[in-house]
């Protein structure tokens, strides 16, 4: 193939790095009308007053719009819980209750200053298993605060926990993450020469932007059209919407081009983050290494509002027992509203919380048998016809176990083997892990990607054009689905444009999320391309749309019964880490992340991913401690949300790329971007215990958390023995 499996270089690189690339920011000119958000500044209240007088009378302040200046003051992804602007509560610290518009940013900034808010505080609920409790205070008062508790159920746990002769317990928890990408919030608004109201900010959804914004305006979808500029990272922090509709009011209101432009801070406080699990599992076993069953409840921390939470405790759920075949499995599922930031999706969708205890209870079950923890993986992995704990085959394609075995292969050839020595200051140790995370919408959502190819003629040279309305956030979308149709349509790279960022000019293909536009994007693509030929070989038009469906899923029912998702992506992981006995500081030394994308259409890409994906696990596990007290956000800054840099991260990571072909993926391939996060959380845990002989439970690993560990040298498992 010409170019599948080829390293093409990024069309867009050249611009992105000397500067004259066109983010949402550098669209805002001097004509603009400047906004400014009033936050709320505190965890829950009633809203007794909003004085705008002060703000008004500032010179260069055109309007203050609070609540009622909004049609429809109701949005979300899922739920429509959340206001635009805070009519009569506010429930977490980013909640926004007014709107400056000035003809500068200074006068906006100084006016917000001065907008006057009378609340009475309302009790906080801080905790998700207290809001769980029938007395809890509500936080929305027209709702339980539960927004969901799912079952799965498989087998008979009872019974298998009764013949089981060894059983190990544990109890664990994550943190908030901060997606962090580059660019914070921006954008702007206009209406267009026909009347249309224009947004151009950075998203991963046009289309599903427009159908918000729609519904907040109460306008038809097409008197709205959204644009994206180019898009410094998102990694689903840029799903629920954050500016977009405050410009977009601001312009309806006003009937002027509006700007807005956040802070680090802003950007910080006003939107979502991963969501905070609680997670008690609990595994049973034989001496012969047989799981007999697993029995976990994860408990999710949603937030003030429902953003993809139901969604992502779904996801979780179904990885609550890791990438394995377990014949009895019970798991509870809870996620529930707080007054603390909304939590939404964030790279790996539930499925790094879910594996940090499900692969540490592998290996800790692996420790109380006293077996080899690759060997307990390898003996319960998924493969091709096992069964899930939704009662379904899994997808063909099934590659856990070779996944594995390349994983352990590669870790011999390039990590050192470990010496111990007890009186060292820094100790090594190695930790693998293994992971699977699911491809595209699942749980009966209608998947689908529409795309559009038309064939041309330019300066005589045969030439092609694909519209698919696509967000490339960064990771390269837009040059994988050209390479798509160059191949399919044997033309030069350079010849295939591509139409993606205008819901006016690209039909919709979903948003760049779940690990699913190359396979669904990329199969669409293929398949118009396809069309397009026979069309023009049979006289017809030199063009085609083609919408692709893949294996429909289906829904859970009240055991968790069901065809959760259509398709999986693989992953296995050595990490090589380093503990300093006397500080508790661990650095990670080598990463070696095995991942089978299916078909490789760029490999210089998919070993970007691996790399960046590994970066950011590392600030998962390590350094990025979120922290939240009585309703207030205590890390609004870099200064003291420590991401980690390059010094953090170890100079070699060991990208290794696996091709088990898709059968619904375009040439094989699949999604594979969030893959590498996935397993990373538990392989360091691991690692940590090999280096020192204590577990840790709590992420992150910070020093304090790992120096206690091993002070207690003990686990927080208890292991029975039947006689």
């Amino acid at each position: 193939m010409t170019h599948i499996g080829t390293s093409h270089p990024r069309h867009d690189a050249l611009g992105k790095v000397t500067g004259t690339a066109n983010y949402p920011a550098d669209l805002i000119t001097p004509d603009m009308v400047r906004l400014k958000t009033v936050f709320a500044r505190r965890g829950h209240a009633r809203i007794l007053s909003i004085d705008t007088s002060a703000a008004l009378a500032v010179p260069g302040v055109i309007a203050v719009l609070t609540a009622k200046d909004v049609p429809h003051n109701r949005y979300g992804l899922i739920d429509a819980d959340q206001p635009v602007l805070c009519d009569d509560t506010v429930r977490h610290d980013g909640d926004r209750v007014a709107l400056v518009a000035a003809e500068s940013d200074l006068a906006a900034a100084r006016a917000a200053t001065l907008v006057r808010v009378e609340y009475e505080d309302l009790p906080i609920v801080s905790d998700p298993r207290e809001a769980m409790k029938p007395d809890a205070p509500r936080v929305h008062h027209d709702r339980d605060n539960v927004l969901l508790h799912q079952k799965i159920r498989r087998g008979d746990t009872d019974r298998a926990f009764a013949d089981a002769e060894v059983i190990v317990e544990g109890t664990f928890s994550t943190q908030w993450q901060e997606h962090a990408y580059l660019q914070p919030d921006a954008g702007i608004s206009y209406f267009d020469k026909a009347g249309r109201l224009v947004v151009e900010t950075a998203g991963q959804w046009l289309h599903e932007d427009r159908k918000q914004l729609a519904e907040i305006l109460e306008l038809p979808e097409d008197r709205i059209v959204v644009k994206y500029a180019k898009i410094g990272g998102a990694f689903g922090g840029r799903e629920d919407m954050s500016v977009q509709c405050l410009v977009a009011l601001a312009t309806w209101v006003l009937k002027r081009p509006t700007a807005i432009r956040w802070s680090r801070e802003e950007s910080i406080i006003g939107h979502h983050k991963r969501h905070p699990f609680f997670i008690t599992a609990k595994w049973g076993a034989k001496h012969d290494g047989t799981i007999t069953a697993v029995e976990t409840t994860l408990i999710a921390d949603g937030g003030a509002y429902a953003s993809t939470s139901i969604e992502v405790l779904k996801g979780a759920m179904t990885f609550a027992h890791g990438p394995y075949d377990i014949p009895n499995v019970s798991v509870d599922g809870y996620v529930c509203y707080t007054n603390n930031v909304p939590s939404g999706a964030f790279r790996g969708f539930g499925g790094p919380q879910a594996h940090f205890a499900a692969e540490s209870m592998m290996t800790r079950t692996a420790h109380a048998l006293k077996l080899d923890p690759l060997d307990l993986r390898r003996k319960h992995l998924y493969r091709e016809g096992s069964i899930n704990s939704s009662g379904t085959v899994m997808p063909p394609g099934v590659s856990a176990v070779p996944v594995l075995d390349r994983c352990i292969e590669e870790a011999a050839l390039r990590l050192a083997p470990v010496v111990h020595d007890a009186h060292a200051r820094k100790r090594r140790g190695i930790g693998f892990a293994s992971g699977i995370k699911n491809v595209g919408y699942s749980f009966g959502f209608p998947e689908q990607a529409t795309a559009g190819v038309e064939l041309v003629v330019l300066d005589g040279v045969r030439a092609a054009r694909v519209s698919i309305g696509a967000a490339d956030v960064g990771q390269g979308a837009h040059l994988i689905l050209r390479q798509i149709a160059a191949e399919t349509l044997n033309l030069p790279l350079d010849a295939v444009t591509i139409i993606a960022e205008d819901t006016a000019a690209a039909p919709n293909a979903g948003s760049a999320s779940a690990s699913r536009m190359t396979l669904m994007g990329g199969r669409a693509v293929k398949d118009a391309a396809e069309l397009a030929l026979r069309n023009l070989a049979t006289g017809g038009a030199p063009s085609a749309t083609v919408q692709f469906r893949p294996t429909p899923t289906t829904p859970f029912d009240s055991n968790g019964y069901g065809t959760p998702h259509y398709a999986y992506g693989y992953v296995a992981q050595a990490v090589e880490v380093e503990v300093d006995v006397t500080t508790g500081e661990v650095a990670v030394l080598n990463v070696v992340s095995v991942n089978d994308v299916g078909r490789a259409i760029n490999r210089q890409q998919v070993e970007a991913q691996i790399e960046g994906c590994v970066a950011q696990a590392i600030g998962y596990a390590l350094t990025e401690d979120f922290r939240i007290a009585n309703g207030r956000i205590q890390t609004p800054h870099f200064s003291s949300y420590l991401l980690p840099t390059a010094l953090d991260v170890p100079a070699q990571i060991y990208s290794v790329i696996m091709e088990t072909p898709d059968p619904q993926g375009p040439f094989g391939a699949r999604g594979m971007s969030e893959m590498p996060l996935v397993p990373f959380g538990a392989a360091v845990a691991a690692a940590i215990h090999h280096a020192t002989g204590a577990w840790v439970s709590d992420m992150p690993f910070t020093p304090e958390r790992v120096l206690a560990a091993m002070t207690a040298k003990r686990a927080p498992l208890r292991e029975h023995v039947s006689p």
